[in-house]
Parts: C-alpha cells; sequence; structure tokens
C-alpha cells in the first residue's frame, strides 16, 4: 500500500496540506464501519442503495503535545467523544437497517478497539 500522508494545522505547526492523524483514525472507522454494514447487508441478504457514514470526533489536544508548556493527564487527552451518523438505504425496513448498523458496529474491530482499553507499548526499533 502507498504511505498515508497526515499532517496537521497551522495552529500545530503543520501545513494543513492533509489529513490530522486524528481525522485518518475516524476514517478508519468510518471505513470498517461501512465494510461490515455492507456484509453484514450482504449477510442478511438486504441490497443496500445508499450508505453514508458522517463521523464527528471532539479530541482533546493540548498546544504541540505539551510542548508549549501544556500539561494534560492522559485521560484528558485524545478523543473524548466520537458521534457516528449513518444514512442507509436499502430493501428493508428502518427497524432492519438499524439492527443491521447495530450488528456492524458491535463487531468492528476498530470500534471495539476506540471502545475498550487496549494494551499499549512503544520503544525504539
Amino acid at each position: 500500500h502507498a504511505p498515508v500522508v497526515v499532517d496537521e494545522p497551522l495552529h500545530l505547526f503543520g501545513e494543513n496540506t492533509a489529513p490530522a492523524p486524528g481525522e485518518v483514525v475516524l476514517s478508519a472507522l468510518g471505513g470498517c464501519l461501512a465494510v461490515g454494514i455492507t456484509a453484514v447487508a450482504t449477510w442478511k441478504g438486504v441490497p443496500l442503495s445508499k450508505l453514508e457514514i458522517f463521523l464527528e470526533g471532539y479530541i482533546g489536544n493540548p498546544a504541540a503535545w505539551g510542548a508549549g508548556g501544556a500539561q494534560k493527564a492522559p485521560p484528558e487527552m485524545g478523543f473524548q467523544a466520537i458521534r457516528v451518523k449513518v444514512v442507509i438505504e436499502g430493501d428493508a425496513t428502518r427497524e432492519a437497517l438499524d439492527e443491521i448498523v447495530q450488528h456492524a458496529n458491535r463487531y468492528s474491530p476498530v470500534a471495539n478497539s476506540m471502545r475498550n482499553p487496549v494494551a499499549f507499548e512503544i520503544g525504539l526499533a
């Protein structure tokens, strides 16, 4: 795969030429949900005619990652809230479509990685 290019807005020392890393995270979540919704709909025999996913997140981001003197504890940083709106149309009732969306959400690896604590280590290679 091609490298994923990221940047930051000007106020975070970036040039605003590409999505910020947090936006890429939301994109990954939206992509995972879209794949899952499509798979569940196919499994249930429900043809979809429209699928759009809108994501919005509130991220606690200290100025320049704490380098500018802003001190925050880890729970204050990162996404504090994420909202997902799914526009879906297909050959099923609204209730059946909602069941497809909820099923995909429940089994989404990316959504579950964001909801659940994850063991995380970092070090030099």
